[in-house]
């Protein structure tokens, strides 16, 4: 069916309610975008952004991807990050990854998954610097949501190194950036302990973070 009329209706429930608790909203929102954070996360269904830090429209830009990667060179991430900061003048970028990441998972496997593996390249290689304390885990299962971890870590330093970010602490504007994770199982919220406020401060963080 082209038109997928259960969707138009749960969108129509959705303004009527939101209409109702907050008038104003949409009519703010249509005029102009205000957001204090960057969410960098997974592509997955079950990782709603808004929905599991309770935030409106407009309080939140999103940018997603499979298993929350910052590349040097993707563009599109990168774009996304400078007019947050630039822009917007976001105070603070959040990357949150999840607990039981189909894309960890595959990266961990010694196995062909066509395409995918390009953009898994690199998480590949944090998984054979990190091979000995991985190795030690003997579940599979918190073997990957470790690597999850280290995942998020991982790239909270990568966008403490964009040009996008070191320009603006350069500039003196206010920016922090997180490493947080999702559980699936629980649907709470977990802080792994970076937080990085400056160039200075990224090794630093990143190595307490990995422990």
């Amino acid at each position: 069916m082209r038109i997928l009329p259960e969707l138009f209706e749960n969108n129509r429930r959705w303004a009527s309610e939101i209409q109702h608790s907050d008038p104003d909203l949409f009519p703010s929102l249509s005029q102009q975008q205000n957001p204090e954070y960057l969410w960098i996360g997974c592509s997955d269904s079950r990782v709603p952004a808004n929905q599991i830090v309770g935030l409106l429209p407009g309080s939140l830009f999103v940018h997603r991807n499979v298993a929350n990667l910052i590349h040097q060179t993707d563009l599109n991430c990168l774009s996304v990050m400078q007019y947050a900061v630039e822009v917007l003048r976001v105070r603070h970028i959040i990357v949150c990854g999840h607990y039981g990441c189909g894309g960890v998972r595959a990266a961990l496997e010694d196995l062909d998954h066509g395409l995918i593996d390009n953009w898994l390249r690199s998480l590949k290689t944090l998984a054979r610097r990190h091979a000995p304390a991985l190795g030690s885990i003997a579940d599979p299962n918190q073997r990957v949501d470790r690597l999850c971890e280290l995942n998020v870590i991982e790239q909270v330093r990568n966008v403490g190194e964009t040009t996008v970010v070191q320009r603006a602490w350069q500039q003196g504007q206010p920016l922090t950036v997180h490493g947080w994770i999702y559980g699936l199982h629980d649907g709470l919220l977990r802080d792994l302990g970076i937080c990085v406020t400056q160039a200075a401060e990224i090794d630093e963080q990143y190595q307490r973070a990995v422990g």
